[in-house]
């Protein structure tokens, strides 16, 4: 990772995008072992069917955490001061999840660059699935 320089920092800038390969039953089951998450909602479709759903989803926060590798692929954990999303629609088996950021603001607070980020997740579709910020502290 290389050190981050805040002159070549602007506001409206762009992070490195992030494609992530299709969600696949695999992904779920080893994301519900790392996790500890085993709602079956996730791994088992008749479980999904009774709720009305075609098929499991995907842990919102496995998605939250391809923002995350994203972000901290940016910029080291130790400078990452903040990092919210919201989850806003449901990540299905084969969606191809891209997630961004982008910079909107660039403070010097206290002697040190603030940086403030917008993210999201889409699928293949453009549908957003996740959207949130992150603020980055310059050390």
């Amino acid at each position: 990772m290389n050190m981050i320089d805040v002159e070549d920092i602007s506001i409206g800038m762009s992070l490195p995008m992030l494609v992530l390969p299709p969600i696949s039953r695999h992904t779920l089951a080893v994301y519900c072992g790392a996790s500890g998450d085993h709602n079956p909602i996730h791994v088992d479709i008749d479980f999904a069917k009774e709720f009305g759903l075609d098929d499991v989803i995907a842990h919102g926060m496995l998605v939250m955490s391809y923002l995350g590798r994203m972000l901290t692929s940016w910029a080291p954990p130790k400078m990452l001061k903040s990092f919210e999303s919201r989850f806003l629609k449901m990540t299905h088996v084969g969606d191809i999840i891209t997630v961004k950021g982008k910079v909107v603001n660039k403070l010097l607070v206290n002697n040190k660059w603030v940086i403030d980020l917008d993210l999201e997740a889409r699928d293949q579709s453009g549908e957003v699935k996740l959207s949130g910020n992150a603020s980055i502290v310059l050390i």
